[in-house]
């Protein structure tokens, strides 16, 4: 395959060949290598549909002197600078190259030494050339430029009038359109196209229009100048106003650009035909889909009447032969009842076969049970032998009756015995496990491992024990209700004999003591003593130092009388302990006060209460002589 590429002169050249070599084995053990080259394929470039360059435009310089004379300096910035180079047909295709040269041929000509050496009066303050430096100063500056292009005065910023769209649409749009698209930041700028043009390049023009991004700013109109300003205050204030003022003639442009494209897209005449044509489109599927929607409709109908039909046949089928199972019932009803008649009216005929009379009950009563319990067939049989044999016939036929109904006893005896154990080995009741020694041991350490607080503390001690206790077959899990109640039932025995809260408490102390790294700075002498100052208030803010570490006093058991303890004063440590608890625990807390008490050894959630009391009493009491004193 060539691969080809278009000359600067648009004519197609081919610059190189691709071949194929293929290795072919010979007979002899060697290899050859054949070149097979492609065939020459040639290839032509359409370049008519290549955008030709823009030819440079023709420069003329026009040295208009009267209106050169006309211009006041301190009025510059609303002169027409292009003109004043030279260059006004020209204006934004101008390039950097002419400018420069139509402000060398204006200084040539109209510098005030120039001008004085000719005989001419020069005005140094007053002088039309300020006027030509300001204008290539402005156009010179790219960034100027940009500023005064964005507000060309000669620049057309109206739209087309309804009668102007209506005498040729294309040809006044284009025009508009490429006026405007000066302001793009894209340079690629689609051109509106004719009748001709499909919907996807119609749309691409549109998309792009509607997306439009200008560079025009409006710098160059601002009414008050930074530069004059005497402090910062005062520059703040006037960028300020300059860029709202920006901002407004921005949004007023956007908005122009916006109505331009609007009335083409509404008077678009290709935009109105793929309108009509989605429409008919639209107007087709929906059809279509009518059209399908009655077929499927009229196809459900048919195949409803069709099942219906089918139902109702099925129906009168089953009628039928339920009818003929019953009409065949009742010809074998009657078949039966005319075999037990003749079996009842022979044996009776006979005496029931009956030489002791004591045996006549039981011989009437196993008549019966054959009446009952043996089929048409069987009756017919029986009957033929009792005509032949008599009574040896009827004995046997008792025998073998009796045999059978013990047999089918004795078989659902069997059957049910056997789903009554099956139903017992499946329901086995599992009791509750028990509390041994080794599994009480691990209640202990577990209530140590997670004190209180830990989160959904009971459920983690259950696991621990299903995990490590000794639970037999039989018996179902430890659950948090059991644990928590067998935790209570220790709690309730006699405390000298059972170290489990004191464990405890010394484990939450400590797990207290870890996480709470501050607490209030109190003196040694007991709070309930103390005239002074307000350290131990609950409420009151105190002063956080760094707490040295803590060791926990080791509880003493003491006498419990009703849950109180008989110990009124409480020391340095505990009342620290508390004034924290308080702080870690606020109002908010569930369980407070229990797990307030957790954390303060030998003292209970009665003893913390009180000594709350205590201290907002005293803190009351000291407030109201503190007012007192500052009445008097």
């Amino acid at each position: 395959m060539g691969e080809v590429k278009a000359h600067a002169r648009r004519s197609c050249k081919t610059i190189a060949l691709r071949y194929r070599f293929v290795l072919n084995n010979q007979e002899d053990g060697k290899s050859e290598l054949q070149f097979l080259p492609h065939e020459l394929i040639k290839l032509e470039v359409d370049v008519s549909k290549e955008p030709t360059p823009e030819p440079e435009p023709e420069v003329v310089y026009v040295d208009d002197v009267e209106y050169l004379r006309s211009l006041d300096p301190k009025e510059w910035k609303k002169q027409d600078h292009y003109k004043v180079l030279g260059i006004e047909p020209l204006r934004i295709k101008a390039t950097e190259e002419i400018i420069k040269t139509a402000y060398r041929k204006m200084v040539l000509k109209h510098h005030p030494d120039k001008r004085k050496a000719q005989g001419e009066e020069i005005l140094q303050d007053d002088d039309y050339f300020t006027c030509i430096t300001m204008a290539y100063e402005t156009l010179g500056n790219p960034v100027k430029r940009k500023s005064y292009d964005s507000v060309d005065p000669e620049f057309d910023d109206n739209i087309p009038t309804t009668s102007e769209i209506k005498k040729d649409f294309y040809k006044v749009f284009d025009k508009y359109f490429q006026l405007n698209s000066r302001w793009s930041e894209r340079k690629k700028v689609p051109k509106i196209g004719n009748a001709d043009a499909t919907r996807d390049e119609v749309d691409h023009f549109y998309s792009f229009w509607y997306d439009f991004k200008s560079w025009r700013e409006y710098s160059y109109e601002d009414e008050e100048d930074k530069d004059k300003c005497t402090d910062r205050d005062e520059r703040r204030y006037v960028d300020k106003l300059n860029k709202a003022e920006r901002l407004r003639k921005k949004k007023e442009e956007n908005s122009r650009i916006r109505q331009l494209v609007d009335l083409a897209y509404n008077n678009d005449p290709r935009i109105i035909k793929f309108r009509q044509e989605d429409k008919d489109k639209k107007l087709a599927i929906k059809k279509a889909k009518q059209t399908a929607a009655q077929a499927k409709r009229d196809e459900e109908e048919r195949v409803l009447r069709e099942a219906q039909q089918a139902k109702e046949k099925a129906e009168a089928a089953e009628r039928a032969k339920i009818e003929a199972k019953r009409q065949e019932r009742e010809a074998l009803k009657r078949v039966l009842k005319r075999e037990k008649k003749t079996l009842r009216d022979f044996c009776k005929s006979h005496d029931y076969f009956v030489t002791n009379p004591d045996d006549n009950l039981k011989h009437l009563t196993a008549l019966e049970r054959l009446c009952e319990y043996l089929t048409v067939e069987e009756l017919g049989e029986l009957n033929k032998n009792l005509k032949n044999n008599g009574k040896s016939a009827f004995m046997k036929a008792i025998k073998e009756n009796d045999a059978k109904i013990e047999a089918e006893r004795m078989a659902s005896t069997q059957t049910y015995q056997q789903r009554i154990s099956e139903q017992v080995k499946n329901n086995v009741v599992k009791v509750n496990p028990e509390w041994t020694n080794d599994n009480i041991q691990l209640l202990i350490k577990a209530v140590n491992l997670f004190p209180a607080g830990t989160n959904q503390r009971w459920e983690v001690v259950a696991n621990f024990l299903n995990q490590h206790g000794t639970i037999s077959e039989n018996s179902s899990n430890f659950t948090a209700k059991l644990v928590l109640a067998k935790a209570k039932d220790l709690q309730n025995t006699d405390f000298s004999k059972n170290n489990m809260k004191e464990a405890a408490n010394k484990e939450a102390f400590n797990t207290f003591v870890k996480e709470k790294k501050a607490t209030v700075n109190v003196k040694d002498t007991e709070i309930s003593k103390k005239d002074g100052k307000k350290e131990a208030a609950p409420k009151v803010a105190a002063s956080k130092v760094v707490a040295p570490k803590v060791t926990p006093p080791t509880p003493t058991p003491a006498p419990m009388t009703n849950g109180d303890a008989t110990t009124s004063t409480w020391s340095k440590s505990e009342q620290q302990l508390l004034e924290q608890a308080l702080k870690t625990y606020p109002s908010s807390t569930a369980e407070r006060w229990d797990r307030i008490a957790e954390c303060i050894p030998n003292r209970s959630k009665k003893d913390c209460m009180k000594r709350y009391k205590e201290l907002v009493e005293t803190i009351k009491a000291k407030k109201a002589a503190q007012a007192n004193l500052n009445s008097k």
